[in-house]
């Protein structure tokens, strides 16, 4: 391969990564003017259009997927055989995405956002929308640098991490009827519910446990955000099914009310993954460990506080 055929790929690969020849240039500090001259070569070179506009944003034609699909692993890999990341968080200059549902930018986004003033102020911090449907597209797909959400099966492609175990408990308004600690699980399946749906669809775990026990319940709402729950049952009839820390704000202030959830939910939990071409990452690696630092301690310090008495 020809030097300038190696130099095309470290740019179609950028372009690739960050869908747009703006962010490209900034990425690789270089002008637009010559990122467009360079897809203009790998067009010539390599026959096919390669990308599209799309807005903004450009898309890569299905050559460039698969080509993409072939380059970009050995790529990486020999750039940190050359180049191995040097990661300095005092000077560094970087944004890492992450696909995360708003709980946990809720959770953890101002301690990291401090942290950062502090200490790496080059480095920002973009949160990206996130479903368990999504997770590993967007990280084949180099959308996003992590993934932050519901533990589920991952191919050998992907690594994770465990973070930790979810609480779920039953919330409604202060003054609701179905408030009290001997909710009957009649009584909570004629109720009206709301569920947090990430995904859209209106039949979730709690579903499926009354399911097993030949019940069934009417989800008369779906939000696709934990923050929207909360002001929802605060005023109206509704109650929900939460993971804790969806409401330990507003149990705190006195205006909800938690209990036991009548029907057995399994503990779900909440990992990290990346995909394994960013192992040796170094600036990933610092970002994980602080993640995992002070989104774990953040979690279990509001847990303590509040729901002890529930989720014991």
């Amino acid at each position: 391969m020809r030097p300038q055929e190696l130099n095309l790929l470290v740019i179609f690969d950028a372009i690739m990564t960050e869908k747009s020849i703006t962010r490209t240039a900034e990425r690789l500090s270089m002008t637009q003017p010559a990122i467009s001259n360079a897809v203009a070569r790998m067009r010539a070179a390599w026959k096919d259009d390669l990308f599209v506009k799309d807005g903004r944003n450009i898309q890569p034609t299905t050559y460039a997927k698969n080509l993409w699909d072939q380059i970009r692993d050995p790529l990486h890999s020999l750039n940190q055989a050359i180049e191995p990341d040097v990661f300095d968080p005092q000077t560094a200059k970087r944004t890492f995405r992450i696909a995360v549902s708003d709980i946990v930018v809720d959770t953890v986004w101002l301690d990291l956002r401090r942290y950062f003033e502090a200490h790496a102020p080059g480095i920002n911090l973009h949160a990206v929308p996130y479903t368990i449907t999504n997770a590993q597209q967007v990280l084949d797909d180099a959308e996003v640098d992590l993934v932050m959400g519901e533990t589920v099966p991952a191919p050998e492609s992907i690594r994770s991490t465990h973070l930790l175990d979810i609480c779920h408990v039953c919330a409604m308004r202060k003054d609701h009827p179905l408030a009290k600690p001997d909710l009957t699980i009649e009584e909570f399946a004629s109720a009206d519910h709301l569920l947090v749906s990430l995904s859209g669809d209106s039949y979730g775990a709690t579903d499926r446990a009354l399911h097993q026990l030949g019940m069934t319940r009417r989800v008369a709402v779906t939000v696709n955000h934990f923050s929207s729950a909360a002001p929802l049952l605060i005023d109206s009839d509704l109650v929900a099914i939460l993971p804790a820390a969806a409401t330990y704000k507003h149990v705190a202030s006195g205006k909800l009310s938690v209990t036991h959830s009548p029907v057995e939910i399994p503990r779900g939990s909440v990992s990290m993954w990346w995909h394994k071409r960013q192992d040796e990452d170094a600036g990933l690696q610092w970002l994980r460990d602080h993640i995992q630092e002070k989104f774990v301690t953040r979690w279990n310090q509001n847990m303590r506080e509040v729901y002890d008495c529930v989720c014991s």
